[in-house]
Order: C-alpha cells, then sequence, then structure tokens
C-alpha cells in the first residue's frame, strides 16, 4: 500500500504531499544539509500529532517537526515523514495583561511581538530571524539574540509547556495536577528522569561543571541544567524540551513570561585600533548599562563598508580595527540626559580611533544597525557560484574573546578562508564566524573537515567554550556534542533520549549521533543556475512574505526546486523525478507566483524571484504571442476600449443570466483556449466613465496621469458611483488649492506593468518608453510633478526598467509621485476634515509597501476616521493585475489571514490604491474596497 495512502487514515489527501515537487520544495532549511522526506504531512490538532506519532512506530519511519525551516545546523530536514506544523498551529494569546503570551508553535515570533505591543512588552529571544522565525524552532532551538542574553531566553522565560511524547501521551505543565499525571502515565520515563538528577547531583563536579556552563549562551546538547534547576519530572522534561529540537517531543502549546520593551534607545558605533581594545571594553560597558554589545572584526567590517550609507571612515581603518555597535535602552519618559551621561562615561577610558557618537534619531540608529546585519548578507552576495554560506556561533569567556577571534581568524588562513568574517553578541562572548563553502568534490568536503576539526580543538580544548551559543546543535555538531561535554554528561543525554524516544524515530541524528562523520553527510548540492538564483542563501527570509506560500510554492522553495532541475539535469538521473519536476513547475512556480516583489524586502542578499518569474514567462511565449502583445502595445487605446466592451457585455450578460452563468461561459473558454482566458468571478467592476474630467494646464499645481485600470474599471456592485477616481482626484486637489491637469492625450498611455509582469520585454519596452517621452512634454520637462492614482503603476514608472537611456535620464528628472504620497504631503495638510468615518481598514499594496509609503495611506485613514485598522497579517493580496482572474485560488489562499483580522476588526470600510487589489480585497473580505481618494474626498466635502 502506497505511503499516501496509509496515511489518509490519519489525514484528509490535502494535508499530505507526496509529489516530487513537493518532496523537493521542503527538502532543505537554512542549513547546508539536504534530506528529501519520504511525504510531508500537516497535521490540524494535537489529535493528529499522536496518530502520527502511532504511524511513524508501527512504519519504522522517523518523523521531524518543521516550522519556518530557518534553522542553520540542519535540524528541520527529514528523509522520513516530515511534519509541518507551521500551516495549523498559528494561535497566540496575550494574558495577565500582557505579562504572558500563549504561543503555538507555528506563530512567528514578529508576530508575538507585534500582538504584545499593545502592553510594552516583547518576549524574551530576539533572534535575528525573529521576522520569520516560528515559535516551534525558538523554543526547540533555545535561540536568543542579540539583546535578551541567557536570562531572558526561552529556558528562563518559560512559564509552561502543553507536549506530546512519542508515546502519545499529552501533558499540560500549567495543571496543578501535572506531575502526577506525568509519573501515572510515564512511569519509565519519570523515574528514569529522577535517577539522572540523582546521577548529576551526585558528581559535585559535574554539577559545578553544568551550572558554569550555562552561566554563559549554550544549546550544545540537551539543557542539562533542567536536572539541577528543578526536583519534579514534569518540570524537568518541560525545560529538557527546550533545545531539544524537536527530538523527544512535539512542543503544541507554550506560555512564556514577557519582559519590557523598551522604547528609548540610544546607540553608537565605536571603532577601536584592535580586536583586544574592542574586547576590553565590553565589561565596562556592559556595567555600564549597555543593552547591546555587537562586535565586528575589521574583516566583517570591510564586507559592507562598500555599502550605501555606510560611514566613509570605515574604509579607511587600518588592517587590525575593529567595531563594537553599543546600544543602551530605557522606557519611556526616561531622563535622555542621564542616558547621554551615562553613555558619555561609559565610553571616556575607552582607546578609540575616533570620537564616541551616539544617537537617538531611529533613521540614524536604522544605518547603524544596517551595518551589523549586512554582514551574513554581504557574503552572501558575493560568494562564488555553487558554493554555500555557513555561519557557525561558538561562545567563549569574556576575557578570552580578543584572542579566540584572533585564533579563528589564524584558522581561516590556515585553511583558505580568506572571505571568512566573525562578529557576534560580545556582551555573551558569543560569535558568529561566516565562510563560504563548495561540496562539489572530496577536496572541498575534506578542507570543511579539516576547519571544523580545528575549530572543535579550538573552543573546547583551549578556551573551554561552546560549540552552539544560540543556533542549536545540529547535525553539524552533533558528532561533538560528546567531545565538549565528556563521557559522564553525554550518557546522561543518550539516556534522556532513550528514555523520551525508546524507538529513536523523532528527529534521528540530530543532537545525538554516534557517527563521527555525519557533519560531512547529506550535504546540499548547489547547482549554478540562474544568477538570482545563485546568490540564494535558502534562508527562508522570504517566505512570510509571499502570498503563494499556502497555495504552492515560496521563493526560497522555487529556487530548491530549480536547483534540483539543473542538478538531475547535469547527473542524467532516469527516474522520473525530473520529468514530474518539469511537469509541475509551471504552475506552481510559475503561474502562482505573484511577481509583487515582496520577497526582496526581506531577503538578506536582495533577491526578487518575481523578476525571475518573468524571465521564466517570457521564455513560454511563442513567438505568436510576442507579436501580439508587441500589437496591441502599439495600439493600447484598443485595448481600453475591448477592456470596457468586455465589462459592459459582460454586466449585461449577467444581468439576463446570472453570475454563474457568466462564469460557467468564461470556464468553457479556458478549456478551449487555454489557461489564459480570464474567469469572470465576482465581484466585477462597471466599466469606467468614458470621459475623463475635463482640467486646464495653467496654474496647475502637477499633472495628473490616470492609470489604464482607471481609465477602464469603475465601481463595484454596491459601491456608490456618482463619482470616479479621476473625477475624485481632481476634485479634492481643487478643493485644497493645488489644481491637477489631465493631458489630452492620455488615453492609450500606460505604465507598461501587464506587459512586464507577463514576461513581454519588447511590448513593455514599447509602453513604457512612450508613456515617458509624454510624460517628459506633459510635465515641461520636469517643471511639474506627475501624480499617478494606482500605486503598481507608480512603482513600475519608477523601476526604470527597459528604458532608453534617453527615457532613462528624462525619468530621473520628472518627480513621479505616488497618489498617497501626493494627497498625503501636499492636499491633506491644506484641507479641513468636516466629517469622519467610524472604522475603517486600510490595505497597503505591495507596491506602496516598497516605495515606503505605507505611513502615508495610513495618516490619510487617520485624518478621516475614528479608527484605522491596518491588519498585521497584512501582505500581498495575490491578485497581482490579473492573477485574480486568471488564478484564484491565489487571492483566495494570500487573503485568507487578512481577511480574518479585518473582520474580525469590524472595520466597515475599506481602502487602497489599486483597482485590481480592491477587487480581490472586495472579494475575499466581503467588504467594499474603494480608493484612498473616496475617503478623503467624503472626509473634506465642504459641510452642508
Amino acid at each position: 500500500m502506497q505511503l499516501k495512502q496509509k496515511l489518509t487514515a490519519i489525514l484528509p489527501p490535502e494535508e499530505i504531499l507526496d509529489r516530487p515537487i513537493d518532496l523537493v520544495a521542503r527538502s532543505a532549511d537554512a542549513g547546508f544539509y539536504r534530506l528529501i522526506p519520504k511525504a510531508v504531512v500537516r497535521p490540524r490538532n494535537v489529535s493528529d500529532v499522536r496518530a502520527l506519532f502511532r504511524f511513524s512506530r508501527q512504519e519504522r519511519i522517523p518523523m521531524t517537526f518543521r516550522t519556518a525551516g530557518t534553522s542553520l545546523s540542519g535540524q528541520a530536514v527529514s528523509d522520513g515523514l516530515l511534519v509541518d506544523v507551521a500551516r495549523h498551529f498559528r494561535r497566540v494569546e496575550t494574558e495577565d495583561g500582557g505579562r504572558k503570551v500563549r504561543v503555538e508553535p507555528g506563530v512567528i515570533g514578529a508576530r508575538v511581538n507585534q500582538v504584545l505591543r499593545a502592553y510594552g512588552r516583547k518576549m524574551g529571544p530576539d533572534p535575528a530571524s525573529i521576522h520569520t522565525a516560528m515559535m516551534g524552532g525558538i523554543l526547540s532551538n533555545n535561540s536568543s539574540g542579540m539583546c535578551c542574553g541567557v536570562a531572558q531566553n526561552s529556558y528562563h522565560t518559560l512559564e509552561s509547556l502543553t507536549f506530546v511524547l512519542p508515546s502519545g501521551t499529552v501533558v499540560d505543565t500549567a495543571d496543578a495536577q501535572a506531575d502526577e499525571t506525568f509519573r501515572s502515565s510515564e512511569p519509565e520515563l519519570a523515574a528514569g528522569l529522577l535517577e539522572l538528577r540523582a546521577r548529576l547531583l551526585a558528581d559535585t563536579a559535574l554539577a559545578d561543571r553544568i551550572r558554569a556552563k550555562y552561566r554563559m549562551k549554550n544549546t550544545t546538547g540537551y539543557s542539562l541544567n533542567a536536572f539541577l534547576d528543578f526536583e519534579k519530572p514534569v518540570e524537568i522534561l518541560r525545560h529538557l524540551l527546550i533545545g531539544a529540537e524537536g527530538t523527544l517531543a512535539f512542543i503544541a502549546e507554550a506560555v512564556l513570561r514577557t519582559v519590557v520593551d523598551l522604547p528609548v534607545k540610544y546607540t553608537g558605533l565605536l571603532l577601536f585600533p584592535t580586536v583586544r581594545e574592542a574586547c576590553a571594553a565590553i565589561v565596562p560597558l556592559g556595567q555600564a548599562g549597555a543593552a547591546a554589545l555587537e562586535v565586528m572584526d575589521r574583516a566583517a567590517l570591510r564586507s559592507v563598508q562598500m555599502q550605501a550609507g555606510i560611514p566613509a571612515s570605515i574604509r579607511a581603518l587600518p588592517e587590525a580595527a575593529a567595531g563594537l555597535l553599543v546600544e543602551f535602552q530605557k522606557e519611556s519618559g526616561a531622563d535622555l540626559a542621564a542616558i547621554e551621561e551615562q553613555a558619555r562615561d561609559a565610553v571616556a577610558g575607552l582607546v578609540l580611533l575616533e570620537p564616541a557618537r551616539f544617537t537617538h534619531d531611529p533613521t540614524e540608529q536604522a544605518g547603524l544597525w544596517r551595518i551589523r546585519s549586512g554582514m551574513f548578507p554581504s557574503i552572501g552576495a558575493v560568494r562564488k557560484s555553487g558554493t554555500t554560506v555557513i555561519i557557525e556561533d561558538v561562545a567563549f569567556p569574556i576575557p578570552a574573546l580578543a584572542d579566540a577571534v584572533v585564533d579563528l581568524n589564524g584558522l581561516f588562513r590556515k585553511h583558505g578562508y580568506d572571505e571568512g568574517i566573525i562578529f557576534g553578541h560580545a556582551r555573551d562572548g558569543n560569535l558568529h564566524f561566516v565562510v563560504t563553502q563548495s561540496f562539489r568534490d572530496e577536496a572541498a568536503v575534506a578542507r570543511y573537515a579539516r576547519l571544523i576539526d580545528d575549530v572543535v580543538d579550538l573552543v573546547v580544548r583551549r578556551y573551554d567554550g561552546a560549540l552552539k551559543a544560540e543556533h542549536g546543535t545540529g547535525r553539524n555538531m552533533a558528532p561533538f556534542v560528546e567531545t565538549e561535554w565528556g563521557p559522564e554528561a553525554y550518557a546522561v543525554m543518550k539516556r534522556v533520549k532513550e528514555l523520551a524516544d525508546p524507538a529513536g524515530m523523532l528527529n534521528p541524528g540530530v543532537i545525538i549521533n554516534p557517527d563521527s562523520r555525519a557533519h560531512l553527510k547529506d550535504l546540499k548540492p548547489m547547482p549554478s543556475v540562474e544568477e538570482e538564483v545563485d546568490k540564494c542563501i535558502e534562508c527562508g527570509f522570504c517566505e512570510p512574505r509571499c502570498p503563494s506560500r499556502d497555495l504552492t510554492t515560496t521563493p526560497r522553495q522555487r529556487i530548491v526546486v530549480r536547483r534540483e532541475i539543473e542538478r538531475l539535469r547535469l547527473a542524467g538521473e532516469g527516474d522520473g523525478t525530473l520529468a514530474a519536476l518539469e511537469s509541475a513547475f509551471p504552475y506552481d512556480a510559475l503561474d502562482t507566483c505573484a511577481t509583487d516583489g515582496l520577497c526582496a524586502t526581506a531577503c538578506p542578499v536582495g533577491i526578487d524571484t518575481g523578476q525571475l518569474t518573468k524571465r521564466f514567462r517570457s521564455t513560454r511565449h511563442s513567438p505568436a504571442a510576442r507579436e501580439i502583445a508587441r500589437l496591441t502595445a502599439e495600439r493600447f487605446a484598443l485595448v481600453e476600449r475591448g477592456v470596457r466592451l468586455a465589462l459592459t457585455a459582460g454586466r449585461a450578460g449577467r444581468a439576463m443570466m446570472g453570475s454563474a452563468a457568466i462564469t460557467a461561459v468564461t470556464r468553457a473558454a479556458r478549456s478551449l483556449f487555454g489557461s489564459q482566458v480570464p474567469l469572470w468571478i465576482e465581484p466585477m467592476p462597471a466599466p469606467a466613465k468614458p470621459d475623463l474630467p475635463a482640467t486646464v494646464r495653467e496654474g496647475a499645481a502637477a499633472i495628473y496621469f490616470p492609470s489604464c485600470i482607471s481609465r477602464t474599471m469603475g465601481a463595484l456592485p454596491g459601491e456608490p458611483g456618482e463619482m470616479s477616481v479621476a473625477e475624485a482626484f481632481v476634485a479634492v486637489a481643487a478643493r485644497a488649492g493645488t489644481p491637477l491637469h489631465i493631458p489630452e492625450d492620455v488615453r492609450g498611455r500606460c505604465c507598461g506593468v501587464p506587459y512586464s509582469s507577463k514576461g513581454f520585454t519588447e511590448a513593455h519596452a514599447l509602453v513604457i518608453n512612450g508613456t515617458v517621452a509624454r510624460m517628459w512634454e506633459w510635465s515641461d520637462r520636469g517643471a511639474l510633478p506627475v501624480v499617478i492614482d494606482t500605486s503598481p503603476c507608480t512603482y513600475g514608472l519608477r523601476s526604470g526598467q527597459d528604458l532608453t537611456s534617453e527615457n532613462r535620464d528624462r525619468l530621473a528628472r520628472i518627480k513621479l509621485s505616488d497618489g498617497v504620497e501626493f494627497f498625503a504631503d501636499t492636499v491633506l495638510p491644506r484641507l479641513t476634515v468636516t466629517r469622519k468615518t467610524g472604522a475603517v481598514a486600510v490595505h497597503p499594496v505591495c507596491s506602496l509597501v516598497k516605495m515606503g509609503l505605507t505611513e502615508k495611506l495610513e495618516a490619510i485613514a487617520r485624518a478621516c476616521s475614528e479608527t484605522t485598522t491596518v491588519a498585521a497579517s497584512a501582505g500581498c493580496c495575490g491578485f497581482a493585475g490579473d492573477r485574480g482572474w486568471l488564478v484564484p485560488e491565489l487571492t483566495a489562499s494570500a487573503m485568507k489571514e487578512e481577511a480574518a483580522d479585518i473582520r474580525a476588526s469590524r472595520a466597515a470600510e475599506m481602502y487602497s490604491s489599486s483597482r485590481t487589489c480592491e477587487i480581490g480585497l472586495t472579494r475575499a473580505t466581503g467588504i467594499i474596497a474603494r480608493s484612498f481618494i473616496h475617503l478623503l474626498e467624503r472626509a473634506t466635502a465642504p459641510g452642508e
């Protein structure tokens, strides 16, 4: 019986993924190991998890739990069952006025802090990946970060857990009878934990060593301090699960104690002659109250010194120099003068290359933090094609930190890792080092093996540090756990694994692994493919931004599949996998990509997989299709008339036959003519008014370019249609004394986005060059700004893609202003709000987010309404120009969470800045979405 058929006794078929593309797409995490799972399963609840544990035992198939897959050491990969708990375990609730928070494993860490922000609190762990990493991984790796240190990590802020053991036993440790229930349900496990505790307490030397090692960051192996910190078996196991990397049980829910979020920050970059002086400053700065102390060696600073916004002084630093990024944090209302004095006193005796300069300015602070955060991606972006980026984290006693940095750099030189850099959380003695590595041949693997052997010797034998400080043991350091801890402590860890998971089916090979070469096996292949793909480090930071993440594939997964296709082609493997991947790739990777580019805003190396998708779409076009696109670009005014006629005919047909019949007709047309025939799916707009409002050129404050969408698509069913977007733009601007002028020849002009998104490069070049040339004349050669009413059009034009050099120069001299930007900055301050709407929701479209204009849309809404909601889950709506008619399931999937949040906000109205996106929002929420200009027009209309 096939595996999927057996699993359907536990889960519905849609929660069992076994197609080659599904398995390959999920085969990699952020680390450099890869295993292909036999199936990916998505349990819906604890009952499903218990059934999967039973299935795993019976079938002898190992299983690994996975959330975001941002783990760096191979903890989230499996060649058995990969259990994806990110889909259905996403609940987060605050308790006790925000002093506690209850989370499920599929909640993103930043989402937790978003919920806690209203209480002025946050969770303790603050990993750099918090905007992507989910609570399952944060807890299971005992993740920390820049400021949390040891005291505020998951282990020390844990209040209670609900977990499921491989036996199927479910324990809620918050229950007053939890320990008694645990002892009766799992007598052997409970007794074994108490025996291990007694063994450790009796070994005074080992107990002292455990206490000492956990005073600094340490995630190597299991959390042995649990045996010394707690007496009851259930409490010991509760804390053993923190940092256990999913090898002992499934964490279904956790309650964490939260910490105060300190909003007052004072930040500075201190530059030292040598790393020794930088490390000497750690103790005095820490004693002075610095919350963050980030050390960077010269190589790390060099890796970012040419990036935009980096101070020029960094480029002139001597070879031995080092830096410390220092931040003091205080509660709201803190005495700023006192903080400044505190910082001055702390740096007064330090040996610096230039005077210390601290700032309260958020923009300047963000720039300083970009120096630190840009180091890992800077190496990833410039590495050789076919190599991977390896980032490891170790911890040293602070007095030895300077020597350790020097010694690590020595190892880079010894083994030929000239690009290696070192940075880290100096306050905790925690260093990260980054190297690039190829695993293409045995010589490359052997070189890496020699480096790791020397790193282990340096950290363990020379400095008695920790091989893993916050990234978890994983596959990379599992062979060296005994080396760090010694045989007695390692025996305890092995016994813990045997007691909790006697069948050894849960995430095998992670933490406990007898294979001394396990870290050199199952290495991830990185074949060279497209330039965009080659830069990808597969970290997964893009995934929360992707609208297709719950439907088909994410940017990371598209790239993983693309690499596997190339690997199979080169290897000539003929088991049918290549054909299956190539067959599924068009829909899963291309048709359902919104090409919104939001992935690039989260990507450490700035990859926009939307551009790659467009390139692939271009290669799929036949010569005839390209010629048709070119002809429509040359006669775009006819396209506008055609769209209005189609909308008119469709609404007439709906009136006669009903919406279902019209939808059926378009489905039939798709079956005959292909998937590029759009579906008629309600709500559909009426055709826009054929005539644009009359305006005059003389005295105009700006040129107004109504997009082709605004010129063709009018009101939605139920939407007041007395004033079009163009009419509202003109009326409100005139009301403020900033009149707009619409050129008479604006019809037939387009920003080119419809062609660009489909990969019609030649057609795109025709329309965008024609439009920019006309804008140059309309604006009197850049003398007047040009205002655009649809944000994707503004962004598409600003990108300047496919422009001639002449038009690129023209565009640089034209001030293109998005409607949101123009009305927020220029018009709104000149208006009087006469009536406010009650509760409204606003949706910042992708292009608005990428242009950094979200706050301006919110400002307009706040000025015009009593309450304004931007859903915490707001992202790309997935409509993507025409995807909402071609692949409607994309919008349905992308909007599922945001629609629920908007409905929960009880907003009666919704506003955005793109008609097509507004159609998708309306379809998903049932609330009519309109252009923001209608809200502003109504709010500032003269009183009766």
